[in-house]
């Protein structure tokens, strides 16, 4: 039982990043919610994969129904990934007054300080559900990133983000709620092949040569091509590139593949450079210095077993993209916003759902 003059929040978030970030800040949320509101205030968490209507609104149909479970609820707070977009400038948070919810995206939060974020956000959408205005010891003026304003078309309240910094912002936490480092273990079949074929670096004194008659530069550049070539494979042979159905999407979708862009990048460059320290520690063990030292002409170094490393993992890599995929077309839609998007669409009651009541 409630206690009496107490508040109820229900929290309702996408599985993964979005729930794990609000039971991080649950209590804090908690006693911010207090302090603001002057009243004891308890916050219900709930996982839930929040769906999205064919007219691609989210649905708080199945949140307004999940609020019945909880005697005590107040006010309904939704943390999406999805990021949204709206008159020109990505949404960072909406409070449908008729419907008696607040929304939050949290991609739009960015990849810094996202939790901190997220508390206030959560705690002025709250207030603004409560017919308050946030002032300076509510965090007003920690969100100088955003802006409230009153939407055109119904009386729902919108907090946008500057246009260019904030689609940047929002790119940067796609990639964030993508998980990057998650889905590097989802590479072991291309991390097997490419280590088969770099293997041949430590037993080829040719490559041994040819490492140590190329400059730093050149080295940087063909580990470079070596990146964006099984980048490319794994973009274009897994059908990653999305399209926009209409021209209104268009900058949308945008976002979409440049989150997915540079997801593929730091899952490829962990993989790389995962690949270069295992060739070095081999070089180090197989590789006798004197022995190196008779093949180069000169007396073999410790930069020279780095450079053989780097050759051998870029030969490595690219040879890696022909065996590279995700073991799963599960880790496909995990790591792209598209394709989770769809996979929401439609989705039956109770899809994908999972619990964590109040303390």
């Amino acid at each position: 039982m409630a206690s009496r003059g107490s508040v109820g929040v229900l929290v309702v978030a996408d599985p993964g990043l979005p729930m794990r970030r609000c039971r991080g800040i649950r209590d804090r949320l908690e006693a911010t919610l207090a302090d603001v509101l002057g009243a004891p205030v308890r916050v219900h968490l709930r996982t839930e994969l929040i769906r999205i209507d064919p007219d691609d609104t989210l649905d708080v149909s199945d949140v307004k129904r999940l609020s019945v479970e909880y005697e005590d609820v107040q006010i309904i707070l939704m943390v999406t990934e999805i990021p949204r977009h709206g008159h020109g400038r990505p949404l960072v948070a909406e409070v449908l007054v008729s419907d008696g919810v607040g929304i939050v995206s949290l991609p739009t939060l960015g990849a810094g300080a996202t939790a901190r974020r997220l508390l206030r956000v959560l705690t002025a959408c709250a207030l603004q559900m409560r017919g308050q205005r946030c002032g300076p010891r509510t965090g007003e003026g920690s969100l100088r990133w955003a802006r409230w304003a009153d939407a055109p078309e119904n009386s729902n309240r919108l907090l946008r983000a500057r246009r260019v910094a904030g689609g940047a912002r929002t790119v940067l936490g796609m990639v964030l709620t993508n998980d990057p480092w998650r889905m590097v273990p989802k590479l072991s079949s291309a991390l097997a092949a490419a280590a088969a074929a770099g293997a041949f670096g430590v037993f080829y004194n040719s490559i041994w040569q040819m490492s140590a008659a190329l400059s730093p530069f050149r080295l940087a550049v063909i580990s470079t091509l070596a990146i964006c070539v099984i980048v490319a494979w794994l973009l274009i042979g897994n059908r990653l590139w999305d399209r926009p159905a209409h021209a209104s999407l268009a900058e949308v979708i945008l976002l979409y593949n440049l989150s997915t862009v540079l997801t593929l990048v730091l899952c490829v460059v962990a993989l790389y450079v995962s690949l270069t320290v295992i060739i070095l520690l081999s070089a180090l063990i197989v590789i006798d210095p004197d022995f190196m030292s008779e093949v180069l002409g000169f007396p073999a170094e410790f930069s020279n077993y780095v450079d053989i490393a780097v050759l051998s993992a870029a030969l490595g890599t690219v040879a890696g993209a022909l065996g590279s995929s995700f073991d799963r077309d599960a880790d496909i839609r995990r790591l792209t916003h598209g394709r989770r998007e769809r996979q929401r669409i439609n989705a039956a009651d109770g899809e994908g759902s999972a619990e964590e009541r109040g303390r």
